[in-house]
């Protein structure tokens, strides 16, 4: 039986992952490629640290040109995570002749159109699954299973550890702090979340899969984005009276000569399936001109369903090891004759206090009509405090309509404090 040879980069989550799912499925691993495969030098920090896997030490090194260089090595997996220090380890692999798997979303994300150029120049595979939804499929199912289709539309839940606070605040009644305090203490948030709560994980993910379904280069700093930080428990009470759930949502669409990317908070109808995605769990809601609406949902996030997604990665490349096939290479152009709209139109969620005195609604509507703003429903709380909540949502209106029209209206002091401004989703 021939030999797959492969390198791993890294041995956190994800590379202990990979090298569980080898040892415990080896048998049928191999019968599947008609071909071993063997982890054959794994790039560690320290080799003399407990990591709780048993691996012999001759398999690892401090040394990456040892996996990069060696000639017997395949495949390389690339999971150290980072930017720069990733990127040029992944150029010297192709340099040398290897195919690259790796999980790393900001280095795709960053550089995705340099190195598909570099891996098509040097004949050899790049793969990335693992990088945006964990173990579930949504790279191969957005460049094989839905090939035929053009997508119009992505709208997702591609962040583990937001969704968990999000569902500890809404099944629970916790408040942000607490509920990141958990999230930390089961290990779905690092110790710096601040990736993770401030959007910009979504918006690597976003990028990469804009790139994928819409063959579109956006950098991920060009995407509109927010975080979850300044969502709080009323705001949780408040949308699930009017019918809602929150959660960040990744949003890509493509409609008329229109293109629309964002990364918010965003309410959505309780009777949804997005809307009962919970915890760790991820979701991606698709729609396509020929297969119409599908919904792809599993763990985000965890080191073996990564690792699940970066094994599915190296038995495609193992398969065609030895054999004349050549992937056709990912079409990503920055589109110049699109109207790149950024956050587009959108109903709206606005959760205010205002002064407790007779006509401040009627004020604020006929403020919200000059601009052309309509509201579809009113929320009002309480009585006795100088300020009480007054909660509206808005039929679908551009974000800078209604920045002017509350603009106006606290300079009018009827509005003494503008808690949250969420976009709305009626999907």
């Amino acid at each position: 039986m021939n030999c797959i040879k492969i390198g791993i980069l890294g041995l956190g989550n994800v590379g202990k992952g990979v090298w569980n799912i080898i040892e415990e499925n080896k048998n049928k691993i191999d019968n599947y490629l008609g071909s071993n495969l063997e982890i054959k030098k794994i790039l560690v920090r320290d080799i003399h640290k407990n990591r709780g896997i048993a691996i012999p030490q001759e398999k690892l090194t401090t040394n990456p040109l040892e996996i990069i260089q060696d000639p017997e090595i395949d495949i390389i997996i690339e999971v150290i995570g980072g930017i720069d220090t990733a990127f040029e380890y992944i150029k010297q692999a192709f340099e040398n002749g290897k195919h690259v798997v790796t999980a790393n979303k900001a280095v795709i994300a960053t550089h995705g159109n340099k190195l598909r150029a570099l891996a098509q120049r040097y004949g050899v595979e790049l793969r990335y699954e693992a990088s945006v939804g964990g173990g579930i499929p949504i790279i191969n199912t957005l460049t094989q299973s839905l090939s035929a289709n053009k997508i119009d539309e992505l709208v997702g839940i591609i962040n583990g550890t937001t969704n968990y606070i999000l569902t500890q605040m809404s099944d629970f009644g916790m408040d942000f702090d607490d509920a990141l305090k958990l999230a930390q203490e089961k290990g779905y948030a690092e110790a710096d979340p601040t990736s993770d709560i401030e959007g910009e994980d979504v918006a690597f993910k976003l990028s990469i899969l804009i790139a994928v379904a819409f063959g579109i280069h956006i950098e991920p700093h060009e995407i509109p984005r927010e975080g979850i930080t300044k969502i709080s428990k009323k705001d949780i009470e408040y949308a699930s009276q009017l019918g809602y759930k929150i959660k960040l949502f990744a949003t890509a669409k493509k409609f008329d000569n229109n293109f629309e990317f964002h990364v918010h908070p965003t309410l959505v109808p309780s009777n949804h399936p997005l809307a009962s995605v919970s915890n760790e769990f991820n979701a991606l809601f698709i729609r396509g001109n020929a297969v119409g609406e599908l919904m792809l949902y599993g763990k985000g996030a965890g080191s073996m369903p990564t690792g699940s997604a970066v094994m599915g990665d190296i038995l495609e490349i193992g398969k065609i090891i030895g054999t004349n096939y050549k992937s056709t290479p990912l079409d990503v152009v920055s589109e110049k004759h699109l109207n790149i709209i950024g956050e587009g139109i959108s109903q709206y969620y606005i959760h205010t206090e205002v002064i407790d005195e007779p006509g401040v609604l009627g004020k604020i509507a006929s403020t919200f009509g000059k601009y052309g703003i309509s509201l579809e429903s009113v929320v009002q709380r309480g009585r006795g405090n100088s300020t009480v909540p007054l909660v509206f949502i808005t039929h679908e209106i551009e974000r800078k309509q209604l920045d002017k029209a509350l603009e106006e209206i606290q300079n009018n002091n009827i509005i003494n404090k503008v808690a949250s401004i969420l976009r709305v989703e009626n999907l």
